[in-house]
């Protein structure tokens, strides 16, 4: 179909940074900063605990649990594919995934760190991390510092991409999805999803109001009043103004919506049509986008799903 190679593109193998080069001692020191709980005040909570690599990159959860105990006010998104968007959080405040995976560690309801200094004395502590950040950052005198932090969790971030079905077609093989994904990609378009949806992630490019059409709270029945990116920047113009999600995966990263208010799928779709196209779609119409999104659930590398061995051995 030609006007899906024109609106999106084939995963690439990673999603490079040239802020950020990739290098396979930084990436492996991200992924034990990724997995290790001492990053939280308690030890509780790890970057995995809300963004499981286990299950689609997120936690299943309307919101996550955070350092102790508390509940975050908005959805876990999904980590794997992220930093192929332009931005960061639901509201747009982080321009990356380096800049995003150093703000939760300080926030105080979910990992609750008091400041930098605090978790570079702890991480300077351990040999573990002595040994691995001098051979990520080799050009450095002191290469732990949060700054480095953040561009090792990034790096590995930016590792976890999830080939699909819809990747291959988009190769060029006619047989990687079905007849009824076909016609969902159509009906995708003919919609007008593609007009918010689109690029590498199907998604994660734009910011937009949800509710177009009319107030979400109608149709999600949301127990909470977030306004989105309006909290940042004060203007009333943002409000319920959210960053448009990935759509990669969808069908594994339940419940959906900045506050997690749907479980199910269909009924996201559904309530998309009415709330920003002022459609109301058939139970076969969103049935057919369903198997759409469904054919863009990706392969997880296994590895990424493992607790790093080193990590396991050296807890101290």
């Amino acid at each position: 179909m030609q006007i899906a190679r024109k609106t999106f593109k084939i995963l690439p193998s990673v999603a490079d940074s040239k802020d950020n080069p990739l290098t396979p001692s930084k990436v492996k020191l991200g992924k034990l900063l990724y997995y290790d709980t001492r990053l939280s005040m308690t030890g509780k909570n790890s970057c995995n605990s809300c963004h499981n690599l286990a299950t689609y990159g997120v936690d299943n959860k309307a919101t996550s649990t955070g350092n102790a105990g508390q509940q975050g006010n908005r959805n876990s998104p999904t980590v794997f594919n992220a930093a192929l968007h332009n931005m960061q959080f639901w509201d747009g405040r982080a321009k990356d995934v380096e800049e995003q995976a150093g703000m939760p560690i300080l926030n105080p309801v979910e990992m609750a760190i008091p400041h930098k200094g605090f978790l570079i004395n702890r991480l300077s502590a351990i040999q573990l991390y002595q040994d691995m950040f001098k051979q990520a950052f080799p050009n450095e005198k002191k290469p732990i510092n949060y700054s480095n932090l953040q561009k090792a969790i990034g790096a590995f971030e930016r590792t976890l991409l999830t080939p699909s079905r819809f990747d291959k077609y988009m190769a060029g093989d006619k047989s990687a999805i079905t007849s009824e994904d076909k016609a969902g990609l159509r009906l995708f378009f003919e919609s007008g999803c593609g007009n918010c949806h689109y690029g590498v992630g199907i998604g994660g490019q734009t910011l937009q109001k949800f509710g177009i059409v009319t107030d979400y709270r109608t149709l999600t029945k949301s127990k909470m009043n977030d306004e989105g990116r309006k909290k940042v920047t004060k203007n009333n113009g943002d409000k319920d103004v959210f960053k448009v999600p990935g759509l990669r995966n969808s069908a594994g990263t339940f419940p959906y919506f900045h506050d997690g208010s749907i479980a199910n799928l269909d009924t996201v779709v559904k309530i998309m049509g009415k709330a920003q196209l002022n459609k109301d779609l058939t139970d076969i119409e969103v049935k057919r986008i369903v198997a759409f999104l469904n054919s863009l659930s990706g392969n997880i590398n296994p590895d990424d799903k493992t607790i790093p061995r080193e990590l396991v051995k050296n807890r101290d």
